[in-house]
């Protein structure tokens, strides 16, 4: 048996499993080939193709610029290199708000040319013409509520959202109503981790938190933003696991040195 077929590949159903079993469920971005086949290595189980990648690959300062095209490309590219991870797609701003037409067709683009096992899309009531319309189609949703970025502008801010009684009420509202027309999953944003608990307690379906406590069934994390390439980002849900800005700037200066004092290449490195 070849290695391939050994591996246990991760579908929405591992997912609800875990939850159903209390088994913590791991997420992280990517969105290239190259940075996928290193978190996919590292066992998380879901790879989000964020559409963070206007941020840190683009360097928009929101998310809205980035196209469909350019998400089905970074999907493209991710898909490749994951032999085990559920890979999840962001649904870019506008491609699914307006109707449910075109948000069928965002999704099945997401699908067909990506190659994306599962979609995500921000908010509640206001767009549950459009899930209901994917879900339909047969293809796996997943919801997002708390401080949705696509929204920023509405909000504002990135401060926390649902603090006050009525925005709470209406998130578990939400949420239920995500969990009623067939999403798989649902990540909650930046949201006070009681209220993420109790969430988390009163669905079926996995919750996967940022910045909303350890309560939830699962936590994603910006990949960026995880392994300190991102220096200027620094929310109290993040923690860093290496300071990779400081390691690369620091071996790119070894190397301008090395070349401008004549030491690379060395004897040993010319043919």
């Amino acid at each position: 048996m070849s290695v391939h077929s050994e591996i246990k590949k991760i579908t929405t159903e591992t997912l609800r499993k875990m939850k159903f079993d209390k088994e913590k469920i791991t997420m992280l971005t990517a969105y290239d080939y190259t940075t996928a086949k290193m978190v996919d290595a590292g066992g998380v189980d879901a790879i989000l193709v964020g559409d963070s990648a206007a941020n840190v690959m683009a360097g928009h300062e929101t998310t809205l610029p980035i196209t469909l095209e350019q998400m089905i490309y970074h999907t493209q590219c991710v898909i490749r290199g994951v032999e085990r991870a559920l890979v999840v797609a962001d649904l870019p701003f506008g491609t699914y708000q307006s109707n449910p037409e075109k948000a069928l067709d965002s999704a099945v683009r997401m699908m067909k040319e990506g190659g994306a096992h599962a979609v995500k899309v921000e908010g509640g009531a206001e767009i549950e013409k459009s899930i209901r319309k994917i879900v339909n189609a047969g293809i796996p949703v997943m919801g997002h509520l708390g401080l949705t970025p696509q929204s920023i502008y509405q909000f504002g801010t990135y401060k926390v959202r649902a603090k006050e009684e009525a925005e709470a009420e209406k998130l578990m509202e939400e949420a239920k109503l995500l969990e009623s027309l067939g999403c798989f999953a649902l990540v909650l944003e930046k949201i006070p981790a009681t209220l993420a608990k109790k969430v988390s307690e009163s669905l079926t379906i996995p919750t996967i938190g940022i910045g909303a406590g350890a309560d939830c069934d699962g936590q994603v994390l910006v990949y960026h933003d995880m392994i300190g390439m991102n220096q200027g980002f620094s929310p109290k849900f993040l923690r860093r696991y290496l300071d990779l800005y400081s390691e690369i700037t620091g071996a790119v200066s070894r190397y301008v040195a090395d070349v401008k004092a004549v030491d690379f290449p060395n004897e040993n490195e010319k043919y």
